[in-house]
């Protein structure tokens, strides 16, 4: 149930904020992260002693449009499902708002946003040998999520994202699937595990996906001005596929996909 056996891997993700102290608190309080590094600009939110979430504060900036391009939702991926079980007791017993629950027949995940409206994802994998695929791709599902079944799994209460919660993938809002291939295939090496209507799913060493792309909101969005919301998406990836990547960008680990959103790439340690 977890993605660092794949070649490429989400790192962090770094998102602006207007108001740093609110959104902190959030990450905080709603999902049990811990701050790791602090200061009156940005802060590192993380699980044990690894980051998965900056905030940048700009009081100033522009609030993103929920039909433009950039995230759909940032992924938290729990390392077990008794942890899912605690966290969702946890979420209604401090009234956390809930957009959604869905079985995806890869995992179990539950929907929420921030205070600034990015959304967010919790979840758990299923055993991968339960993952069914047809015609050579992974077969996800969305249908409702029993909820008794899962809380009936708790073993005990929440009292902060264990250790080994990662950020298990990013989901974008873009204005076109084909050119969102083109970039996470083409250029990161990503390889199409599924497809949807209007969206497509890219996964490493069998994963079922690290990125996805949609364009259910946001058909046609052209490059994003600076905003609110994401700012960049952090990789980590082998020697291998990072000389890979290189090869195809002149060396560059600062990338910017066709929407101007930000990938960092860092080689795992």
């Amino acid at each position: 149930m977890h993605t660092a056996a794949a070649p490429i891997e989400i790192g962090q993700v770094t998102l602006t904020v207007h108001d740093l102290a609110r959104s902190a608190d959030f990450y905080a309080r709603a999902l049990g992260l811990s701050k790791l590094t602090a200061d009156a600009a940005q802060i590192t939110l993380g699980a044990g002693d690894r980051s998965l979430i900056t905030l940048i504060a700009d009081p100033a900036a522009r609030a993103r449009s929920p039909r433009e391009a950039g995230l759909f939702h940032t992924a938290f991926l729990l390392p077990d499902r008794p942890a899912l079980a605690r966290w969702l007791h946890h979420a209604a017993t401090t009234r956390l708002p809930l957009q959604g629950a869905s079985d995806h027949k890869v995992s179990e995940a539950i929907y929420l946003a921030d205070p600034e409206g990015n959304g967010i994802e919790v979840y758990v994998d299923r055993p991968r040998a339960q993952w069914t695929a047809r015609d050579g791709a992974i077969q996800m599902t969305t249908d409702p999520l029993d909820l008794a079944d899962l809380a009936a799994a708790a073993d005990g209460p929440w009292t902060a994202a264990p250790d080994g919660t990662v950020v298990g993938h990013v989901h974008l809002q873009v204005g076109d699937v084909a050119q969102a291939q083109a970039f996470y295939t083409g250029t990161l090496g990503f390889p199409v595990t599924a497809t949807y209507p209007g969206a497509a799913f890219y996964g490493s060493g069998g994963y079922h996906h690290h990125f996805a792309t949609n364009v259910w909101n946001s058909r046609g969005a052209g490059p994003r001005t600076p905003s609110t919301g994401l700012t960049s998406v952090e990789i980590l990836a082998d020697a291998a596929s990072v000389a890979a990547i290189a090869a195809k960008t002149g060396g560059q680990t600062t990338l910017i996909d066709p929407w101007n959103t930000r990938i960092t790439l860092s080689e795992k340690r």
